[in-house]
């Protein structure tokens, strides 16, 4: 018997005359078996066995006395915190929010007023104070630190939007435009304009959104904001005022600053608004048969006139959709004139780079011919044989002499002219220029 009254069991010797080890037994897992475990339970069961972080302990006070003793040291720490490194905001935020926890609005308040005075441009710190104004519920603190920031920082736009957004809130209208009146007298990106409309679309204020757009389309004249205030006009407004929004930024914008996508979004609009109203009242379609066919001559005519006006580089979009176009509302003729045309102008920008290639003027010559107007097939070749070879080598007068026998050949058979009295037979004539063929 043992000193602790237990009994024990000597251990019977092994065979080899040694007494047995007997060590803690090792008990398999709930549910281990031989097989192997995927990757998905070894993390599974790491997860589960593993031991919760450390807790701060919750402190309880007896007396206010204690209560303001622990303050005392949690202010002192803070205050070292902030004399040490007063231009680190963290700190200064910290301090301010712990006030906060303790119920301390005015010591919250005079710590966020200390730290503007070291930062008074730090954005972070201007949205915790006017946040904590604004969970305690002291609106005109929140409106006055507002006005403030805004009036010290101008360009930041998200001091702006919780301004206007506080006062939609409050259901302040006015004082919410007002808001936005002095954002847009700083002239903000677009956003910023598109929040002030938003805001008059919501109070069904189209009147007002119209005025603005006019201003917001002079401080920003992208063709992408005149195309947003013609879809405006089309949703909220009438036929005539969506073609008056376009027709000023084709004069507004000039030349220099067009884009195709104004052109496109232009003629759409006259094609696509008579299918429009087909969902919203059909009778007055069957009424405006006639009127429907002149829409699509007056988006035939905008293609044309933006097609004229913009160069091959800047209108390849413009091109297919004019194509698209024609295919599905105008007529063969039609069809291929905006093929022909799109040849016509590759001829003209190949010509331009290279006036002396004369393979392009044959091309050219022979589309002219195709299409039948004796005047534009005489322009050609008047263009082509004007441009005279630089040197005297045969390869290149050879093609340029079977111009002028081509441009007679075409008057002597469609032109009708005879070889005696038009000038295309002038090459006949010897000139000392010609080389020794």
């Amino acid at each position: 018997m043992d000193p602790l009254g237990s009994k024990t069991k000597e251990q019977a010797p092994s065979k080899s005359g040694t007494s047995r080890h007997s060590g803690p037994t090792v008990l398999p897992c709930k549910g281990e078996t031989n097989k192997p475990r995927s990757a998905e339970q070894i993390l599974r069961e790491a997860f589960e066995r593993q031991e919760q972080g450390l807790q701060a302990p919750t402190q309880r006070f007896a007396d206010l006395e204690e209560l303001h003793e622990f303050q005392g040291r949690k202010r002192k720490e803070f205050e070292d915190y902030v004399r040490r490194n007063r231009i680190n905001m963290n700190n200064w935020m910290r301090y301010a929010q712990w006030e906060l926890d303790q119920k301390e609005y005015a010591r919250a308040r005079s710590i966020f007023e200390r730290a503007l005075d070291v930062d008074s441009r730090s954005v972070v710190l201007w949205l915790r104070y006017i946040e904590a104004e604004m969970r305690t519920r002291n609106i005109n603190h929140a409106r006055n630190l507002l006005d403030r920031a805004v009036t010290i920082l101008p360009r930041v736009d998200k001091l702006w939007y919780k301004y206007v957004y506080m006062e939609e809130t409050l259901g302040n209208i006015p004082g919410t435009r007002q808001v936005f009146e002095r954002w847009m007298s700083w002239e903000p990106d677009e956003a910023a304009w598109s929040a002030y409309i938003k805001l008059e679309k919501r109070y069904d204020e189209f009147a007002r959104a119209r005025t603005i757009f006019q201003r917001f389309t002079q401080v920003h004249p992208e063709p992408r904001n005149w195309i947003k205030w013609a879809r405006f006009e089309e949703e909220f407004g009438t036929e005539e005022n969506v073609r008056e929004v376009y027709t000023l930024a084709v004069e507004t914008l000039g030349g220099q600053f067009m884009d195709e996508k104004l052109f496109i979004a232009y003629a759409r609009y006259g094609y696509f608004y008579m299918a429009k109203l087909v969902y919203a009242q059909i009778l007055t379609v069957l009424s405006r048969y006639e009127a429907k066919l002149k829409e699509y001559e007056r988006a035939r005519v905008i293609y044309q006139y933006a097609l004229d006006r913009l160069p091959r580089s800047k209108s390849q979009l413009l091109h297919k959709s004019y194509t698209t176009f024609e295919k599905q509302f105008g007529e063969r003729e039609g069809v291929e004139d905006v093929i022909l045309s799109k040849r016509r102008v590759q001829y003209e920008e190949q010509i331009k780079e290279n006036p002396k290639n004369y393979d392009v003027w044959f091309d050219y010559a022979r589309l002219e011919e195709t299409l039948g107007d004796k005047d534009r097939v005489r322009d050609v070749y008047e263009r082509a044989i004007a441009n005279i070879p630089p040197t005297k080598e045969k390869r290149h007068w050879r093609r340029y002499i079977y111009l002028w026998v081509f441009y007679a050949l075409w008057e002597e058979m469609e032109g009708k002219v005879r070889p005696q009295f038009h000038p295309s037979y002038r090459w006949h004539i010897p000139s000392p220029m010609i080389p020794n063929l």
